[in-house]
């Protein structure tokens, strides 16, 4: 019995070790996602503007969501689905829509996935060159505002 254990240790160790040596999927932390959203959130609120703001996670499940006191109904789900879009499609909603308006050939992407609002106000979130999430800032009158909040969110975190 003693013989196998020993036997069995010696040859998962070199496994164990060697799964150490593998590369770590990077992801964003809650807390800087927090910090992230709040950021954008106060940019907005104090240009007078009543948004929600949404943080998704790589896989395009939603980290954070804030939504300001007096932000209409379609807030949140715009938020959620411009962070979904970036996040999915890792780059910002806004170029995104004019890939797509460029190019009528594209249009179908419109339509690959429920979730996604083609609308500018999301960005992707990189920490170093990992795509680790998306920002979504929906609500403001436009989307350039909402993703002027949302770039506001991603410096507060020094993520690109």
């Amino acid at each position: 019995m003693i013989r196998k254990l020993v036997l069995a240790a010696s040859v998962l160790t070199p496994l164990s070790a060697a799964a150490q040596d593998l590369p770590t999927t990077a992801y964003l932390p809650v807390d800087m996602a927090v910090t992230a959203a709040r950021a954008a959130l106060d940019a907005c609120s104090a240009e007078g503007h009543n948004v929600a703001v949404a943080i998704v996670a790589r896989s395009g499940v939603t980290s954070v969501l804030l939504r300001a006191d007096n932000a209409g109904p379609h807030t949140v789900g715009s938020s959620t689905g411009k962070a979904f879009t970036s996040a999915s499609m890792g780059r910002d909603s806004a170029g995104l829509a004019e890939f797509i308006g460029g190019n009528p050939q594209n249009d179908g992407l419109r339509d690959m996935d429920a979730r996604l609002v083609i609308q500018a106000g999301g960005l992707p979130i990189r920490i170093g060159d990992a795509l680790v999430g998306g920002i979504g800032v929906g609500g403001a009158p436009s989307g350039d505002i909402d993703a002027t909040c949302a770039r506001t969110g991603l410096d507060a975190i020094g993520a690109k």
